[in-house]
């Protein structure tokens, strides 16, 4: 009977195209125990560049490891998954490329199929991705490793004590774009009179919250938000580039309305699927790459303190996405009011949960 492995693929790139890397890992279907990693830089790419070297990467290891294996490939980018099932075509020609190496190596495999997962599935190979990206390659065949017998294992100390980080994410308050729900992204809007006087209020409430450090997107809204709030706590404010709003690009500044009559098709494919760019900006799963990262510097840096999250719509809803453990298109079934309040407890055993969300009763 064949041997049936899993692989899990990823990759990023910080900015698109922009320094990327790939992270990949081989389990035994059967038991889910890690038999290889592999991550490593592809140099300056884009993000589906950077996840289809994942893809390549993951199906050679498995097929270093057995040749005659069954193996089921789980990626979160669903555009490599449709791609390589052959239901979409594939146009870009470095992706192409990629594709018929993978291809190439998956006919030498016993059976290949492809399943998409949501992101938060797929976080060990996230993990190996950002570490490529942080000049830390990894090629490691746990499979060849030797085995150590359980009666060798000598006695280890007690298990580090769990940590829990809390984390209030508050969207800032509003600005003249606010009011009409007009899509608001990587502009320098200050905040308005009524957003002015929300942050005020916000500042009150956040005075309740034993907040230690606070952490803002550098986007003038914020930082005005985020400046008001740290004045009432008496703290300075980090700023984290990663926490800034998804770029809009032609549609920044239209209604929806505006939106859809400009540009009907572009705005039906960017939300339907969390891989499609809004024309001339960014998907929500770029988003999502790069506030994975501000997430992860956050709970590294302030572990086991509370921290005041100052950003926007999506950044916060991606936070609140990976809090529950779901998929990156939850943005499109959570409403968040201007300087409303939410609240992720995150802790060292990977646990995670949210404790509250769209709260604005600081605004009434």
């Amino acid at each position: 009977m064949s041997r049936r492995f899993v692989v899990e693929a990823d990759g990023g790139s910080r900015g698109n195209p922009g320094p990327a890397g790939y992270g990949a890992l081989v389990r035994d279907a059967d038991t889910g125990r890690v038999l290889a990693e592999r991550a490593a830089s592809v140099g300056r790419a884009t993000n589906n560049v950077a996840e289809y070297g994942g893809l390549v990467a993951g199906l050679q290891a498995a097929l270093d490891l057995d040749a005659s294996a069954e193996v089921e490939v789980r990626m979160d980018s669903k555009l490599v998954v449709e791609q390589m099932s052959g239901r979409w075509k594939i146009k870009h020609p470095d992706m192409q490329q990629l594709a018929l190496q993978a291809r190439a190596i998956a006919r030498k495999l016993g059976a290949v199929r492809y399943t998409w997962v949501p992101r938060a599935q797929n976080g060990a190979a996230d993990a190996l991705a950002n570490s490529a990206m942080d000049g830390r390659p990894v090629h490691r065949d746990v499979a060849a490793e030797p085995s150590v017998a359980e009666d060798d294992v000598q006695p280890t100390a007690e298990p580090a004590p769990v940590v829990t980080t809390v984390t209030h994410l508050l969207r800032h308050g509003q600005t003249e774009h606010t009011p009409e729900r007009r899509f608001s992204g990587r502009n320098e809007l200050p905040l308005s009179r009524t957003g002015r006087a929300e942050a005020e209020a916000a500042g009150e409430r956040a005075a309740e919250l034993g907040i230690e450090v606070v952490v803002a997107s550098p986007l003038r809204r914020t930082r005005e938000t985020a400046e008001i709030v740290a004045a009432r706590l008496g703290l300075p404010v980090e700023f984290d580039d990663d926490l800034v709003e998804l770029d809009f690009g032609d549609l920044e500044g239209l209604t929806s309305d505006e939106a859809r009559a400009r540009h009907p098709l572009a705005v039906r494919r960017f939300l339907a699927d969390v891989t499609v760019a809004a024309p001339g900006g960014e998907s929500i799963a770029d988003v999502g790459r790069r506030v994975a990262g501000a997430r992860q510097r956050i709970l590294a840096r302030h572990a086991g303190r509370t921290v005041l999250v100052v950003s926007h719509v999506t950044p916060i809803k991606l936070l609140l996405a990976a809090g529950l453990g779901v998929g990156d298109d939850v943005v499109h079934r959570v409403f968040l009011e201007a300087a409303s309040l939410c609240t992720v407890a995150w802790s060292t055993d990977g646990r995670s949960s949210v404790r509250l969300l769209n709260d604005t009763a600081h605004l009434r």
